[in-house]
């Protein structure tokens, strides 16, 4: 999914994110979700414009991933990661399944990170642990009825942010999933017990760094993608925007 703002071209992310899958994976089918018609075609071997008018809040357009995917089987990835590692791995484990958020973060040494500065919300709620930015479903009431609701937290926010302590004025997707996950019953929509997939999150509250662009602290080469000398695996939600791996 890459829905373009003003300031961030999410679409030339979703791009490098592709260009990745293909380098270990050429024959992976990758659909693009966007807001513009504007791509490098041959990357995608789908190209799906949002069907449903457009929020002013972008998290509050997610829910449209469902309806757009043209695939049985789908696993989202958010725009601004990249794969460093091969990941036909993931299907084994997640085909068995209706729908599976991951869960937990890990830094660049590949240790889950106890650090919980994002999570604050998350924790005085007892909420999932979750992160969208990589979620797999399998067409099934299951995976119909999560996204109903995502859809229906997001459009009704001021009546659900009611239910919890400390609630965002504007929703995230992950706390979305979060309350959509709580609802349904986190055992049908996560598994927690997995080392994957979880991802690498390079914010500067997750590693922990002294300046938020991760890119002017610490060294990173390409091919393999090495962050402080440590290779990568799996997915890296890289979330300086203007970085590029190629």
């Amino acid at each position: 999914m890459a829905q373009n703002s003003h300031t961030v071209d999410y679409v030339d992310c979703a791009c490098q994110l592709a260009r990745s899958i293909r380098h270990f994976h050429p024959d992976a089918k990758i659909c693009l979700l966007s807001n513009t018609d504007a791509t490098e075609s041959d990357l995608f071997d789908y190209h799906e414009i949002f069907a449903w008018p457009l929020s002013d809040n972008p998290y509050a357009n997610d829910w449209q991933v469902f309806s757009s995917s043209p695939f049985r089987q789908t696993i989202k990835l958010e725009a601004d990661m990249i794969i460093a590692s091969e990941i036909d791995h993931w299907w084994t484990m997640l085909e068995h399944r209706d729908v599976v958020i991951s869960t937990g973060a890990r830094d660049f040494y590949g240790q889950k990170t106890p650090n919980r500065f994002y999570r604050k919300v998350f924790d005085a709620n007892n909420l999932p642990d979750v992160y969208n930015a990589v979620t797999y479903w399998r067409l099934s009431e299951t995976a119909q009825e999560f996204f109903r609701l995502v859809r229906k937290i997001f459009e009704n926010w001021e009546q659900y942010r009611t239910l919890i302590k400390f609630p965002d004025e504007i929703p995230s997707t992950d706390l979305v999933y979060a309350m959509a996950a709580q609802i349904i019953g986190p055992e049908r929509v996560t598994m927690p017990f997995a080392s994957y997939p979880r991802i690498v999150h390079m914010k500067r509250g997750i590693i922990p760094l002294r300046l938020e662009n991760w890119t002017q602290e610490i060294t990173w080469e390409s091919d393999p993608l090495r962050i402080n000398t440590v290779a990568q695996w799996g997915a890296v939600h890289y979330h300086v925007k203007d970085w590029r791996y190629d």
